[in-house]
């Protein structure tokens, strides 16, 4: 076999080697990255104290859900 032969036709163990330590660094790439955003979101939502705003919020339509359904049953 030609040296130059080698270099184009690589056997099929190295290009599976090589697929799957890509795709392990690819994921935990994914992995480092998603968990810095994670932190970076939860630390401004901590910051920011929205859950009373949203707590408000569900408790107003929870309380006209509640009222359209005794509104229903008394007809």
């Amino acid at each position: 076999m030609e040296p130059h032969e080698k270099a184009t036709n690589p056997n099929k163990k190295q290009i599976m080697l090589n697929n799957f330590l890509g795709g392990i660094a690819w994921s935990i790439g994914t992995l480092v990255g998603l968990a810095i955003i994670f932190v970076v979101v939860g630390f401004f939502l901590k910051r920011v104290d929205i859950v009373p705003i949203l707590g408000d919020f569900l408790s107003d339509i929870m309380k006209s859900s509640i009222q359209q359904t005794q509104n229903k049953l008394t007809f």
